[in-house]
């Protein structure tokens, strides 16, 4: 004689252990068939859990690896074509815009490509560079405002530490090699991963940067710009919409008194002291 059927309503405890939304699709139970299904799910899941998690420090490192090879310097081009070129060729492969002095401005098509005529602009000095929405990084910037020698970074009061593990030497930094020393106006706005260590980079480019935009760059915060303190010759700054900024109105008004000679675009300085009220 064949064994009696278990009740439905013996099954559901095995659905009610699992979360509030499965819980709360049916009253009556599932099918055997799709049971046996849903366990097998779980119990897949539950032996392929380091499986995923390989999986996604695999792609964690890949993305990684990908950022390091859009930023890293184009020495070759270096080398044979000057760095005026290089930087040029390293912005446009980016997918951002290039202008040489006394010349249009030069872009990439909607593939990607771009003309190489450029490359015999040698001895032409690059004026603007427009990088809005890029993928540069502190890495990145060397093709704009280089180092020479170890590559010591700039420690500004804003950002305590360095990417890079600092020794215990404490011997003068190197004096910088400016890759595009003639450059005057250079925009980051919306660029993912422009931070306040890309900020501490560009102290080099002081004695010619006179307009500078930040606008939209989500990592971006008070001690980052508090490393601007250094291009005293800015004659525009756009600092509006980081999200990363607590008191945008409080921020600019130190900024303003940072840089006295630059006019500095951001948001209204009531509107920080009046969300300053609203939390009091």
């Amino acid at each position: 004689m064949a064994a009696p059927r278990a009740p439905l309503h013996l099954v559901a405890p095995l659905w009610n252990t699992g979360t509030r939304g499965i819980r709360g699709l049916s009253r009556v139970a599932a099918p055997e068939g799709n049971q046996k299904k849903g366990r097998s799910l779980l119990q897949f899941l539950a032996d392929r859990f380091y499986d995923v998690q390989a999986l996604r420090e695999y792609l964690l490192r890949k993305q990684a690896w990908k950022m390091h090879q859009k930023n890293r310097p184009f020495t070759y081009i270096k080398e044979r074509y000057g760095p005026y070129a290089a930087g040029a060729y390293f912005i446009l492969k980016l997918g951002g815009a290039v202008k040489f002095q006394g010349k249009e401005w030069i872009r990439s098509n909607a593939r990607g490509h771009f003309s190489l005529d450029f490359l015999k602009l040698q001895t032409v000095p690059v004026e603007a560079v427009d990088a809005s929405g890029c993928a540069i990084n502190y890495q990145g910037l060397d093709s704009l405002c280089e180092w020479g020698g170890s590559g010591a970074p700039c420690i500004c009061p804003g950002v305590v530490g360095s990417r890079k593990a600092l020794s215990a030497n404490t011997s003068p930094a190197p004096t910088p090699t400016v890759a595009l020393k003639e450059l005057q106006v250079l925009w980051l706005q919306r660029c993912p991963h422009v931070d306040d260590w890309c900020l501490s980079r560009l102290h080099p480019l002081a004695n010619s940067l006179q307009e500078l935009s930040l606008a939209g760059c989500p990592k971006i915060s008070e001690r980052g710009l508090a490393c601007l303190h250094h291009l005293q010759n800015l004659r525009k700054l756009d600092i509006s919409d980081l999200p990363a900024v607590s008191n945008p109105g409080l921020t600019q008004i130190l900024v303003e008194e940072m840089l006295p000679d630059c006019k500095v675009v951001g948001a209204d300085w009531a509107q920080g002291l009046k969300l300053g009220q609203e939390e009091q």
